[in-house]
């Protein structure tokens, strides 16, 4: 018989199974909203954001490179724009219907960096130490870089073949099956 507060009953089974990951990420998820918030009042606040940008654009930079969109320019030194601030920027060269969406939304891959610290720190279970709050300000900032600003998805709309191929393919593999 089941107990009451057993996670299968009160949880998913994925949450059950990586609990101990999902709770070690959960201070550095809520630093980041700290960090996102605070960064909105003054200036001095997006230095906790560095890390992430960095992330963010070496994802742009590598895509760009791997696909072809040749990189030409790489900063992250922060610049006051008409909306804000703009934390970084990698300007693509031959960007092309193939190229744009893999180039523009290549930050996703930047969740990989906090759930693979989480994965190397949980491994042997949840056991927090000294240098897990140093890790949770390096991670806090990839929750925030891993989402394509507004400018990378309109630069991915340039890849519009992809959604109708790959809505094609997911039409005929579920017509096959």
């Amino acid at each position: 018989m089941n107990s009451l507060f057993e996670c299968s009953v009160l949880a998913p089974a994925w949450f059950c199974d990586h609990r101990d990951m999902l709770i070690y990420l959960a201070p550095s998820l809520m630093l980041a909203l700290l960090i996102r918030a605070l960064a909105v009042r003054h200036p001095f606040f997006l230095l906790f954001r560095l890390a992430g940008t960095i992330c963010h654009e070496l994802a742009h930079f590598v895509a760009g490179t791997l696909t072809g969109a040749r990189p030409a320019t790489f900063t992250v030194i922060p610049r006051r724009i008409v909306r804000g601030w703009e934390l970084g920027s990698v300007r693509l060269t031959n960007v092309r219907w193939y190229n744009a969406a893999p180039s523009a939304l290549a930050p996703f891959l930047v969740v990989l960096v906090p759930l693979a610290v989480a994965w190397w720190r949980t491994r042997s279970g949840l056991n927090f130490q000294w240098i897990d709050v140093a890790l949770a300000f390096a991670v806090a900032p990839q929750f925030l870089a891993c989402w394509p600003s507004s400018t990378d998805w309109k630069l991915s709309l340039r890849s519009w073949p992809y959604l109708l191929i790959a809505c094609l393919l997911w039409w005929v593999i579920s017509a096959w099956r």
